[in-house]
């Protein structure tokens, strides 16, 4: 890994970022619509080719995917399944 000392601060990943620079590295963010945005892509960019965009990948990146997904499809319903647990059928 490449040593990160003179990368300015607004360039530097959250990751590489100390604790006590956590404020002054906040200031820096773009929170615009368009900030958020583009950090979004970035990050999708990020994980399509280190996990799909691969020479010889597997289902890994898809599976993780496909996880996050049944995760997140439970907890909506969570609620529903609970109620449907306590409930007595006759």
């Amino acid at each position: 890994m490449a040593s990160k000392i003179g990368v300015p601060l607004a360039e530097k990943r959250l990751l590489d970022v100390k604790v006590g620079q956590l404020p002054a590295w906040f200031s820096t963010c773009n929170f615009t619509p368009n900030g958020i945005f583009a950090s979004l892509r970035r990050g999708h960019d990020r994980y399509y080719n280190k996990y799909v965009n691969v020479k010889k990948g597997g289902i890994g990146g898809v599976a993780m995917v496909l996880a996050a997904y049944i995760v997140l499809s439970y907890t909506w319903e969570y609620d529903h399944i609970k109620h449907d647990r306590w409930r007595k059928y006759h």
